[in-house]
């Protein structure tokens, strides 16, 4: 009894040896790239349509929107427009997308990537082969849907190129996918460690000027608004399309608040905005014709910036100081805090942690171009045109908005760094 006791043990332990198995482990539960790209792309591109197909069934009331197919195009071509698809139409070319609809797309897009690299088992000690697969999987997906939808919209009689559409929404969703896909996948912790740290530094610092300063611009718009909620009552109440019909206007022009914050800080730094050709809303001249009766716009100045209001001018050094003054602060905490089992941090005579000066400007210094960039992108992005005749330019001037936010923004960065920098305590 005592050898069959042991031949089954031994059998035992050769059917689950305690080592590990010669043979590997069969992959399950990972799903095909194409199949996890194709599912997670469908559900981003139907949680950005949804919303934007049952505001504008609200906020249209005619006889082709009021039904069911009529304003499912509608949606469709709002949705479109959101990717910056332009639209024609009866009064000319239609193309100034609501920023608001483009966030929400791409942080649906971005999420899908997310989803995707996890499906395929990426997460976290993925390479960034598969990092960029599952950008191209997405974006590709992404652009059949654009595709398909232009075909819906020219079925109803508006005109949407489709080929366009295909390679907008190709290029959206591979970037978005690719914002989702890097961090999951451990690629952008990986890029970021093998990242100078002056380089770094500067890209954070230019990334938060950006946010600060179309901070800003978002507060003095909204003010702006309130402060003409009159004006805005009365152009609501001129659509008469009821309190739906208005409350959906109204959630449309909340859509393009972020467009408008756009224009704020391109108004705060100087070169302003444009509604309309032959037109400028700045700090020194306001010259505008006759507007469409858009709620948003009825917080637009009447004249040039004067009195009291003059003290917005600062903004944009205050924000780029702002910038500087948390390069310092960060470095001067990560100095402050020894790596195990490093050494104490090398002290200055005050006793404080040494935080060298030329690798700090420098990353101050490169803050302004990369807020630059970042606000002339955003500038770019948030004009257009509203048909055709005198509503053809509307927005900034991007190239003008990247100069200039880059000179205020790098100065204001260095000033902030520099003075927080001399003044720290121990």
């Amino acid at each position: 009894m005592l050898a069959g006791r042991t031949a089954s043990t031994a059998g035992s332990r050769t059917a689950r040896p305690d080592g590990p198995s010669p043979v590997p482990a069969r992959r399950s539960g990972r799903a095909p790239l194409p199949v996890a790209a194709a599912v997670a792309t469908g559900w981003a591109a139907s949680l950005s349509y949804l919303p934007v197909a049952i505001i504008l069934g609200f906020a249209r009331f005619t006889e082709d929107a009021g039904a069911v197919g009529g304003a499912a195009r509608v949606g469709m071509a709002g949705w479109l427009l959101g990717h910056g698809v332009p639209l024609e139409t009866d009064a000319g070319t239609l193309h100034l997308p609501p920023l608001g609809l483009a966030v929400l797309a791409a942080w649906r897009v971005a999420r899908a990537g997310v989803h995707t690299s996890r499906a395929i088992g990426a997460r976290q000690h993925g390479t960034p082969r598969q990092a960029f697969s599952v950008a191209g999987a997405v974006g590709v997906a992404y652009g059949l849907l654009g595709v398909v939808a232009a075909l819906i919209v020219n079925a109803g009689g508006q005109q949407v190129s489709p080929v366009r559409a295909g390679l907008t929404l190709t290029c959206f969703g591979a970037l978005a996918a690719l914002a989702g896909a890097l961090p999951i996948t451990g690629t952008l912790g990986a890029l970021a460690r093998r990242t100078p740290s002056v380089l770094r530094d500067g890209l954070r610092t230019g990334f938060v000027a950006a946010l600060l300063l179309l901070g800003a611009g978002a507060g003095a718009a909204g003010l702006a608004v309130a402060t003409g909620g009159g004006a805005a009552s009365d152009m609501l109440a001129a659509y008469r399309t009821g309190v739906v019909g208005q409350a959906g206007i109204t959630v449309v022009s909340v859509a393009y608040a972020p467009n408008a914050s756009v224009w704020a800080a391109s108004y705060l730094l100087g070169p302003g905005f444009a509604i309309g050709t032959d037109t400028s809303v700045s700090t020194t001249e306001v010259t505008v014709g006759a507007l469409p009766a858009v709620p948003l716009l009825a917080g637009l100045p009447s004249g040039p910036i004067g009195g009291l209001r003059a003290a917005l001018l600062a903004v944009p050094a205050i924000a780029g100081m702002a910038a500087g003054w948390l390069l310092t602060r960060r470095s001067l905490r990560r100095a402050g805090l020894p790596p195990s089992p490093a050494p104490m941090p090398r002290m200055s005579g005050r006793g404080r942690p040494a935080v060298r000066w030329a690798p700090l400007l420098a990353a101050a210094a490169i803050g302004g171009p990369v807020a630059g960039a970042l606000l002339g992108l955003a500038a770019w992005a948030s004009g257009g045109s509203l048909g055709g005749g005198r509503m053809a330019e509307v927005g900034p001037v991007s190239w003008q908005v990247s100069v200039i936010a880059t000179v205020v923004l790098a100065v204001g960065a260095v000033v902030g760094a520099a003075v927080t920098r001399a003044f720290a305590r121990p």
